[in-house]
């Protein structure tokens, strides 16, 4: 289950809810700006891979 850690909620919840939604799916850990930062990167390269 994911999570996301009240000093980044607030970053977190300026997303899209698309968006949120991939992240949360993930299973990830959010504890910094530097984790939710990881995981947006994978996905913007997963999705470059595809095209």
């Amino acid at each position: 289950m994911s999570y996301v850690a009240p000093a980044i909620r607030e970053k977190f919840e300026s997303l899209s809810v698309d968006l949120k939604n991939v992240i949360l799916e993930r299973d990830v850990q959010l504890n910094t700006i530097h984790d939710l930062i990881d995981v947006l990167d994978k996905i913007v390269k997963e999705a470059e891979a595809e095209e």
